[in-house]
C-alpha cells in the first residue's frame, strides 16, 4: 500500500507474505512502464490495446489463482488482491484485469468441465484471450432473475436471443460468460451460464457501441446483442442447465469483495495523494495543511482508510478460509465503497480548483468512484441483503 498513509504506517495484512510483496513489485512496474503512460490515448479510445493483455500474461500476472495445471499461477485470491490493488495505485483504469482475471478464470476454473477449463484457461492466463462476464440487461439491473435472454434447444445447439448492456470488456472480448435463461418457466432454476466463443465475431452475436461513461472513460464497456446466436449445447458452464442462479450466487461474494479492494486502495492512494499536495500548497502565508480544517479533515479520512483495510483484510482471510458469508460481502461492498466516495470528495475539496481539473488523479479519481455503488449490485440491495439476515 503506500507508505505515507496516516495510521497505516506499519500495518501489514496478516494474509500477506514476502510473495505477495515480490507480486506487487511485479505488478507496480508494469503498470508504471506499459500502462499509465499511454493512459489519455486509452480514455481518447475507450479502451485499452489487446496487446497490454498478452504482456501481463507473459508476466504471469493473469489468472494468478488458476491452478498451475491450467497455465494459472497456482495462488488464491490474495494473489488476484494484490493485482487489483497494484493496477489502483497505479490510477488505471483501462485493463479490466478484475473481471478478467478475477472473475471469468473463478467461474471457469470453479465450474467448467475439465474440456471447458482446457479449452480457455490457458488463453486466459496468458492473455491471448480476453474475458468479460454479461449479467445485466437494458431491461433490468440487478434483479438477475427477470433476464429476458434466452436459449432454446435446436439439435445439438442453443439458440441465442436477446440483449445485455454495461459489458466490461465488451468490445475487446474473445470469451464471454452469458448469463441466460434456458428454462423461461423455473424462475432462477432456469438460467444457465454459457461459455461463448467469440473469436472471429460468430454469427448472430453483435457488439454495439462502447457506451461512453463520467469516469473509467478508459474502460471498455459495450452493449451485446444477439439475434439467433447458436453455440453447442455442450457450451452450458459445467454441462448441466440450470445451475446458473446457483454458480452467480456462490461467486458474487468474490466479486463484491474484489470491488471492496478496489474501494479501499483507492482511499489510500486518495489520502496519500491530499496529504502530499495540503503539505506543498500554500494559502494565507501558511501550508493548506496546517489549516485546521485540513487536518480535521484529513484525519477523519484517514480513520475511514484505517478501519476500512482492517475490515477489508478480514474479509480476504475469511474468503481464503472459505468463510466469506452473503451478507458480509454485501456489507463490505456497500460500507466500503460508500467510504470510498465519501473519502475522494473530502480530498477533491481540499485541492480547491484543481481538484477539478481532470489533469489531476484526484479529479479522475472522484469521476471513476461512483460506478463502484451501482456494479456489482447496487448498494441499495446490498443493504437490503444485509438487512435480511440481521
Amino acid at each position: 500500500m503506500p507508505a505515507t498513509i496516516p495510521g497505516l504506517d506499519g500495518y501489514r495484512s496478516r494474509w500477506r507474505s514476502a510473495d505477495h510483496d515480490a507480486l506487487a513489485e511485479t505488478v507496480a512496474t508494469f503498470f508504471s512502464r506499459e500502462v499509465t503512460p499511454r493512459e489519455q490515448e486509452f480514455a481518447a479510445q475507450g479502451h485499452t490495446d489487446r496487446e497490454l493483455y498478452r504482456r501481463a500474461g507473459a508476466l504471469g500476472l493473469l489468472g494468478l489463482s488458476v491452478p498451475e495445471q491450467y497455465g494459472g499461477g497456482g495462488g488464491d485470491f490474495s494473489h488476484e488482491t494484490v493485482l487489483i490493488e497494484q493496477q489502483t495505485y497505479s490510477g488505471d483504469v483501462s485493463l479490466g484485469l478484475a473481471v478478467h482475471s478475477g472473475i471469468v478464470t473463478g467461474y471457469l476454473a470453479a465450474y467448467g468441465t475439465d474440456e471447458q477449463k482446457r479449452a480457455y484457461l490457458p488463453g486466459l492466463c496468458s492473455g491471448e484471450l480476453v474475458g468479460a462476464i454479461a449479467m445485466t440487461e437494458p431491461s433490468g439491473g440487478s434483479d438477475l432473475q427477470s433476464m429476458r435472454t434466452w436459449a432454446k434447444p435446436d439439435g445439438d445447439d442453443l439458440v441465442i436471443n436477446g440483449a445485455k448492456t454495461f459489458i466490461t470488456n465488451g468490445q475487446l472480448a474473445d470469451l464471454l460468460l452469458l448469463a441466460v435463461k434456458t428454462d423461461r418457466d423455473q424462475g432462477a432454476s432456469g438460467i444457465s451460464l454459457v461459455v461463448c466463443d467469440l473469436r472471429d465475431d460468430p454469427p448472430g452475436c453483435r457488439r454495439g457501441r462502447t457506451l461512453h461513461k463520467i469516469g473509467l472513460q478508459a474502460n471498455d464497456t459495450a452493449e451485446l446483442f444477439f439475434d439467433d446466436y447458436r453455440v453447442p449445447a455442450g457450451a452450458i458452464l459445467g454441462g448441466l442447465p440450470g445451475l446458473g442462479f446457483v454458480q452467480m450466487m456462490q461467486q458474487l461474494p468474490q466479486e463484491r469483495l474484489v470491488i471492496a479492494v478496489g474501494a479501499v486502495a483507492a482511499m489510500e492512494r486518495a489520502l496519500e495523494l491530499t496529504v502530499a499536495y495540503t503539505k506543498e500548497r500554500t494559502a494565507f502565508g501558511k501550508t493548506i495543511y496546517a489549516q485546521q480544517n485540513t487536518r480535521f479533515t484529513l484525519a477523519e479520512c484517514a480513520a475511514l482508510v484505517r478501519t476500512g483495510r482492517t475490515f477489508l483484510d478480514d474479509c480476504v482471510q475469511r474468503h481464503l478460509d472459505g468463510g466469506l458469508d452473503l451478507p458480509t460481502a454485501a456489507m463490505a461492498k456497500f460500507h466500503l465503497t460508500e467510504s470510498q466516495c465519501s473519502v475522494i470528495d473530502r480530498c477533491l475539496q481540499l485541492f480547491g480548483g484543481y481538484g477539478y481539473m481532470t489533469e489531476y488523479p484526484i479529479a479522475r479519481m472522484y469521476a471513476d468512484a461512483r460506478a463502484q455503488k451501482i456494479y456489482g449490485g447496487t448498494n441499495e440491495i446490498m443493504k437490503e441483503l444485509l438487512a435480511r439476515a440481521l
